[in-house]
């Protein structure tokens, strides 16, 4: 498995991504096209464009809903337990300090950048992705959806 980054920490699933979601949005664009050309049948072709659209529209947004909303409660959780296990106390307060995008960032970084980068991030209000560009020791989080 290759050593995860900044630049390849994003995850694609390939059907979903590569086979589904253009096979979509070629059937949206061939109904439109088809559409415009078929005077005969211009309301099917409509008709089957709609359809396609609404389907690749539903797909994105569904899995995007559940899935992230799922993946958001655990990032949570597991950065109240790192930061129990690093600090042995109860993160409520710094918790409050930071917005997720900051706190999944942060979740990228050792053990050993954690505190500094966690005190960064609440004194300079660093974005995620500047949390991010920081991290010198980057830990993969092959299990993301």
């Amino acid at each position: 498995m290759s050593k995860q980054n900044y630049s390849t920490h994003r995850k694609f699933y390939i059907p979903h991504h590569f086979v589904f979601l253009p096979g979509m949005l070629a059937f949206t664009i061939i109904g439109i096209r088809n559409a415009l050309k078929n005077d005969e049948q211009q309301l099917e072709w409509w008709m089957f464009s709609v359809l396609s659209f609404a389907i690749l529209f539903l797909s994105i947004m569904l899995r995007q809903h559940y899935a992230l909303g799922n993946q958001n409660r655990i990032v949570r959780l597991e950065f109240r337990l790192r930061y129990f296990e690093l600090f042995g106390k109860s993160c409520r307060q710094v918790e409050e300090q930071l917005n997720f995008t900051q706190i999944a960032a942060l979740r990228f970084s050792s053990d050993e950048e954690f505190p500094a980068l966690l005190d960064r991030a609440i004194a300079e209000n660093l974005s995620g992705n500047d949390i991010k560009k920081s991290i010198n020791n980057w830990q993969a989080d092959e299990m993301r959806v």
